[in-house]
């Protein structure tokens, strides 16, 4: 795929919409509790997917990647690791905070260490010319980097009032917001994870594949089947663990409606990180840093909607709301700096 800015954003953007919206199915279960229906999503959008279209779509795919340099799919595997871990606390943080304000912590702080460090430590692939920081292009993005995490801390400040609005006395709440609001802070830390996977590992692992007769896309999804091998582990051994602790793993079979629905996330997730890969490589360069600074925004606006739809903010009025406004006013603005930034790199 050739240099397309104007693609590149568009795919990105709708990567983060599908992203932050793809969880809803959470919302309708009633039997599954975390560990079934996050152990579903994620061996569906993890496992099935990326490894069904990989092994179908890419010639000869298992002896292609046995050529890919070790200390790449170390690297890229380090990385998902961490994302990994970020990926379990975001689930549980879902739980005890919302959807709504998990979504504002782990973007601004996954973004701000996301953006930054493809410009400083260079990717692979078509990211290995990524300007620097202090370029024109560079300090443009950094500088929608600080528009978005404004746009977080009015969102968290949304949050609270949220929290205060309804109630912290209300069943299950006790103490649960204030745990919730640290592990979402680790979990954003180790987010971009998924994203620098991505951008160490792609250049050598698409090369790889591609010179087998493997089409961009499948060779998109073959870089997040293996560059997220670790991810995937950790995402489906933590909910294993608690399913064979409480001898729930039953219920997976009992309520297999509920199974169904929620490989739905899966699905959604699954999509969404290969537009997100294809877009981030149509941007350039500088896809690396922008691609993931906007899909991250995006994401955020799509948990706010999400948010708003699934009854978070029912009963909610008067400043929270008008916070929560403003912070999705400010983070489209940050999209458009990012995006303005990458054409001063074209």
């Amino acid at each position: 795929m050739s240099s397309s800015p104007l693609l590149g954003i568009l795919l990105v953007a709708i990567a983060g919409l599908l992203v932050g919206s793809g969880m809803w199915p959470m919302k309708l279960v009633r039997h599954y509790r975390f560990e079934h229906w996050w152990f579903v999503a994620m061996l569906t959008g993890l496992v099935i997917i990326p490894w069904t279209v990989t092994l179908l779509f890419c010639p000869d795919a298992l002896n292609a990647l046995g050529r890919v340099p070790g200390r790449v799919l170390l690297t890229a595997n380090l990385w998902s690791i961490g994302w990994g871990i970020a990926n379990v606390l975001c689930g549980l943080c879902f739980v005890r905070i919302g959807i709504a304000l998990t979504g504002a912590i782990l973007t601004g702080l996954g973004a701000a260490l996301g953006v930054t460090l493809p410009m400083i430590v260079k990717g692979s692939g078509r990211f290995e010319q990524a300007p620097d920081p202090g370029s024109a292009a560079g300090l443009t993005v950094l500088a929608g980097v600080g528009v978005m995490l404004i746009g977080v801390v009015l969102a968290a400040r949304a949050g609270f009032g949220r929290e205060r609005a309804l109630g912290a006395g209300r069943p299950g709440s006790s103490g649960g917001f204030a745990v919730g609001l640290v592990m979402a802070v680790i979990a954003g830390v180790l987010s971009c994870g998924m994203s620098l996977a991505f951008v160490y590992g792609q250049g050598p692992i698409m090369q790889a594949l591609q010179a087998e007769g493997a089409a961009e896309v499948p060779a998109t999804f073959g870089v997040w089947a293996v560059g997220l091998l670790g991810g995937a582990l950790v995402n489906l051994i933590y909910p294993l663990h608690v399913m064979v602790r409480d001898r729930t793993f039953g219920v997976l079979v009992r309520h297999a409606r509920e199974g169904f629905l929620v490989a739905i996330i899966g699905v959604n997730f699954a999509a969404g990180v290969v537009l997100m890969g294809a877009g981030m490589r149509a941007l350039g360069a500088l896809g690396a840093s922008v691609g993931f600074g906007v899909q991250q925004a995006t994401q955020m606006l799509g948990g706010q909607l999400l948010g708003f739809l699934s009854g978070e903010w029912h009963g909610v009025a008067g400043r929270p709301r008008q916070l929560m406004y403003a912070a999705v006013a400010v983070l489209i603005l940050a999209a458009a700096v990012m995006a303005w930034g990458n054409t001063l790199a074209e």
